[in-house]
């Protein structure tokens, strides 16, 4: 990119982020039981990733996510991983994300991820390490869809001078995918409403894919299929559900009874094939991280490569060797609770007193499947601007892996960074910000 491209688009980033303010651009969090609604900070440099380094992420995004398909049909069906002593039965059946209502059920066209979020981080060695995989409600595709179509309004030269493959094509990929599974009838993307935290995402998605946003009293379930009732009284059958809420909500007769937010029934036409859902209920049982740490296992097992992408070096405290391991080099580890996410429940050794490090290995013996532990990953730092002048900021980024009659990863991503010069936590309900990811095409 010429210089004067560049600087052309640094000097907008305000326009950019007045312009994210404008259209609502943000996301919500819930703290001391009130609402909490802010901006999602935008970065105006781009994370670049040249053509050949994405071949090489594509290649081994694909086969990951295509292993976690695997494991999610045999884990639910013939369990043959389990038979075989690849995993220990006690992750599957003790991890919050299993659901045995999902026993025995394979979703249409055989997806159970249609959409998964796959974390990276990039080593200083020069290794990409996968720290997360996302199976269950993944977000975030949004943000940098429409931070790229500002920036192109506000710098328009930029991209006459640099060849970026288009991210627009997200939301054709996302349609395709739920196209590929529908059942017959209408596409629509559920949400819980707007006072969740990717509400913007929810309707944003469902603009730019041209289908109707709805809640739970937008549907019906008679005679084992699913209905959308318009404004109007006007009602549709309903082939495929893009939910955007968690397993335990989705569905009160079949789950959280006390859910407001789902539909009654729909799992039970789900379970009928008469709707597909994306993505499929129980797919948290293939993120919890500690399941995370079999996944190469899956790799070599079910599709019987090496695998490409490497995971952060991990330890299993549920194995003797491992927490032997994990007791003695606890300060020089970073310790996860398997069942949290967004940044939450994650602990460096190094940063706790002697009375938390104390509690914290009381608690670590107790429960040792609750826990992974894992090397502190010294990855890339990238250049965020803040009031005219440059750092260096911890970044990460979620590829998106999109599988219809094959798996299809996004020439974007979502890149995260800490705004916080001493955190390694990229989350933005962390309080981090997010920047493009540009692939480029040449």
């Amino acid at each position: 990119m010429e210089v004067r491209e560049r600087i052309d688009l640094l000097e907008r980033a305000d326009i950019v982020n007045s312009l994210l303010a404008r259209y609502g651009v943000k996301f919500g969090i819930y703290k001391n039981n009130t609402f909490h609604e802010q901006l999602f900070p935008f970065d105006p440099i781009p994370r670049v990733i040249g053509k050949e380094e994405f071949a090489y992420l594509e290649k081994g995004l694909k086969q990951r996510v295509q292993a976690l398909n695997l494991f999610l049909k045999d884990i639910y069906n013939e369990k043959k991983i389990l038979k075989d002593k690849i995993v220990p039965e006690e992750f599957i059946y003790a991890s919050s994300g299993y659901l045995a209502q999902c026993e025995g059920i394979v979703p249409s066209k055989g997806v159970f991820s249609h959409i998964s979020g796959i974390d990276l981080v990039l080593g200083k060695d020069g290794v990409w390490y996968i720290l997360e995989d996302n199976l269950r409600v993944p977000s975030g595709a949004s943000y940098p869809m429409i931070a790229r179509e500002l920036c192109r309004r506000s710098s328009p030269k930029t991209f006459q001078s640099v060849s970026v493959a288009d991210n627009r094509s997200y939301a054709e990929l996302l349609k395709k995918t739920l196209d590929y599974v529908n059942t017959g009838g209408l596409t629509v993307v559920l949400t819980p409403g707007r006072y969740n935290a990717a509400y913007f995402e929810h309707s944003y998605l469902a603009e730019k894919m041209k289908v109707p946003l709805v809640s739970s009293h937008d549907l019906i379930t008679e005679n084992d299929k699913l209905y959308f009732v318009d404004y109007s009284g006007k009602k549709e059958q309903v082939g495929a559900v893009y939910r955007r809420i968690s397993d335990e909500y989705l569905d009160p007769m079949n789950f959280n009874h006390e859910s407001v937010i789902g539909v009654p029934h729909i799992f039970d036409i789900y379970r009928k094939g008469n709707v597909a859902i994306v993505n499929a209920p129980g797919n948290g049982v293939a993120d919890d991280k500690g399941i995370y740490y079999f996944v190469p296992k899956m790799i070599r097992y079910y599709l019987g490569e090496e695998p490409i992408l490497h995971n952060a070096p991990t330890y299993l405290p549920y194995y003797e060797e491992d927490m032997t391991y994990v007791l003695e080099n606890f300060d020089k580890l970073v310790l996860k609770d398997v069942a949290e996410a967004g940044g939450y429940g994650v602990v460096f050794g190094n940063s706790m007193s002697s009375k938390q490090k104390e509690d914290f290995l009381v608690l670590l013996k107790r429960e040792p499947r609750r826990f992974i532990a894992q090397e502190v990953i010294d990855f890339c730092d990238l250049p965020i601007q803040e009031k005219g002048e440059q750092f260096e900021r911890k970044a990460d980024l979620r590829a998106f892996v999109l599988s219809s009659d094959e798996p299809v990863v996004w020439k974007s991503g979502l890149t995260r960074f800490s705004r916080n010069p001493d955190s390694f936590i990229v989350n933005s309900s962390q309080g981090g910000g997010f920047k493009d990811t540009w692939v480029l095409n040449q």
